[in-house]
């Protein structure tokens, strides 16, 4: 089965109100993040027809705080697909709706896997690509995963490979103390 980008998209729009705000009376960065979460879902789950899980974030960077009183809208496409999992890309805006004024507060990347009815993972369908844009963003989906991966792999070896030396060095320059026995 193939489907094209279209297929995926979803954009879902929420009202920022007062339980939302933290303590510095901003919307809490992870309200933010449950509804990137849930637009991701809706996304992958459209695009796979199937249940779908979150694997990883990338790339979340808060660009401009989000105010109470605010329409939020998340909007997600599938821009990179493998055997069994999806890149869905989220743009989040908000709007003031009083003056009309729309901010770009953050871009964001969900990588999502396709479950079976046990819980097996499940192959997604191929993604056909229409435009340049379209390429591009699955260009960077490749690079994304590839990196993650990357990350990972870095991650588990825990630097146990690393000699006290090596680490030790790494602090130089560092605002950091290091004071072992």
């Amino acid at each position: 089965m193939k489907k094209t980008v279209r297929d995926s998209e979803v954009t879902i729009t929420e009202l920022m109100i007062p339980s939302y705000a933290n303590f510095g009376g901003k919307v809490h960065g992870g309200i933010l993040l449950s509804l990137m979460d849930k637009v991701a879902f809706v996304c992958a789950s459209k695009f796979s027809q199937a249940y779908c899980v979150t694997v990883a974030v990338e790339g979340v960077e808060f660009l401009t705080p989000v105010e109470v009183g605010e329409l939020v809208s998340l909007k997600a496409s599938v821009n990179y697909v493998g055997r069994t999992t999806m890149i869905v890309g989220i743009r989040v805006e908000a709007l003031l709706p009083q003056s009309g004024v729309v901010k770009h507060t953050n871009s964001c990347y969900f990588t999502m896997a396709a479950k079976d009815d046990q819980g097996n993972l499940q192959e997604v369908p191929e993604l056909i690509l229409q435009n340049e844009l379209q390429l591009r963003r699955f260009c960077e989906g490749k690079a994304i995963r590839r990196l993650s991966l990357q990350k990972r792999e870095y991650l588990k070896g825990n630097l146990k490979d690393v000699n006290l030396q090596d680490q030790l060095a790494m602090t130089i320059n560092e605002r950091v103390v290091v004071s072992m026995s």
